[in-house]
C-alpha cells in the first residue's frame, strides 16, 4: 500500500471507530475527504480482509437498531438499511418478514403513541396514529389488525 494508500487506510478506520460504516458509506467519506480512487478501494479491500468493514454484520447490527430500538416496521427498517448504503441482496438476507414480530413491535409502538395523541379528538387520533405507524414502516393491513385487536381488548374489559 502506498503512502497516501497508508493514510485512507488510517482515515477510515479512525471513521469506523466512530460508528460502524458501510462499504458504500466509507468509500464516499474517503472520495469525499480527496483521496484517489485507488487509494480508496486499497484501504476498503484491506479493512475488508482484516475484518473491520464487513456489510453482513453490520446489516445485523442495523436490523436490530432499527426493530428494537426505533421500533421500526418491516419496510422501515428496510429503508433504514438502504440509507446507510447496503445493497439489496445483503438487505435481503437479512430481513425476513416476521408478522409475529413485526405485530409485537408495533402493539409497543402504540402503547408508546397513544400518550402522545390522546389529547386530540377521535378521528384525527386515529388518522394521526395510523399516519405516524405507516411512517414508521408498518403496513395498512397490520395497522388496522392492530388497533381492532385493541379496541376488541377494551370492549372486553368494559
Amino acid at each position: 500500500m502506498t503512502g497516501s494508500g497508508t493514510k485512507a487506510r488510517t482515515y477510515a478506520l479512525s471513521l469506523l471507530r466512530y460508528r460502524d460504516r458501510s462499504e458504500k458509506e466509507l468509500r464516499n467519506r474517503l472520495a469525499k475527504k480527496g483521496y484517489r480512487q485507488d487509494d480508496v478501494e486499497a484501504a476498503v479491500q484491506s479493512l475488508k480482509e482484516s475484518g473491520f468493514l464487513d456489510d453482513r454484520v453490520l446489516a445485523e447490527t442495523l436490523k436490530h437498531q432499527a426493530i428494537a430500538g426505533k421500533l421500526l416496521g418491516f419496510k422501515g427498517t428496510r429503508r433504514f438499511m438502504q440509507q446507510r448504503g447496503l445493497p439489496r441482496d445483503i438487505i435481503d438476507g437479512a430481513l425476513r418478514y416476521d408478522e409475529g414480530l413485526e405485530l409485537v413491535t408495533l402493539e409497543k409502538l402504540i402503547d408508546k403513541k397513544r400518550r402522545t395523541v390522546e389529547k386530540y379528538p377521535e378521528p384525527r387520533r386515529t388518522r394521526s396514529l395510523i399516519g405516524f405507524l405507516m411512517r414508521k414502516g408498518y403496513s395498512l393491513h397490520l395497522i388496522r389488525k392492530a388497533l381492532h385487536d385493541r379496541n376488541t381488548d377494551e370492549e372486553m374489559e368494559a
